[in-house]
């Protein structure tokens, strides 16, 4: 085993594409960890992901998405989204996309971060969308919200 000095610039930490987090190069499988290290991601100013837990932090290497979508809630015009770290906030329909895996993907933490929705979470949404004559539109009630992005991959 190679022993390796970490620093809070160079933790060793890292969250993949599928979500998963790694520690110098071994996955991270304890839910207790994983649950503590999704809740302490937060967006650096300087664009970066930082893993904060109590006082200390460290920068974290993210390959995709930094969040998850895990749950959609539609109610009286408005998309709201809970998300990995145990938030919630509006969705901002004009972010949707999909990556290149085909999974919905939306601009969060005010636009500064990316979220992956689940599987769940895309069948909650999905249900919603219908096909218009330009592409997409999230219906909610009467009205068709126009998802302009839907089947670009960003």
């Amino acid at each position: 085993m190679t022993a390796y000095r970490h620093t809070r610039e160079q933790s060793g930490l890292k969250l993949d594409r599928q979500m998963r987090w790694w520690h110098d190069g071994e996955p991270i499988e304890h839910p207790n960890i994983i649950e503590t290290f999704n809740r302490g991601l937060k967006m650096g100013g300087d664009g970066r992901y930082r893993l904060e837990v109590g006082h200390d932090w460290c920068i974290v290497e993210v390959e995709g998405a930094g969040y998850r979508v895990t749950a959609v809630d539609l109610a009286e015009g408005m998309v709201s989204i809970r998300l990995s770290d145990r938030t919630a906030e509006r969705l901002e329909v004009a972010t949707l996309s999909l990556d290149g895996d085909g999974r919905l993907e939306a601009r969060v933490k005010n636009g500064k971060a990316r979220a992956v929705f689940s599987r769940d979470a895309q069948f909650q949404l999905a249900t919603h969308l219908e096909t218009t004559a330009t592409g997409y539109a999230l219906r909610l009630g009467n009205e068709a919200l126009p998802v302009p992005r839907l089947g670009s991959p960003s």
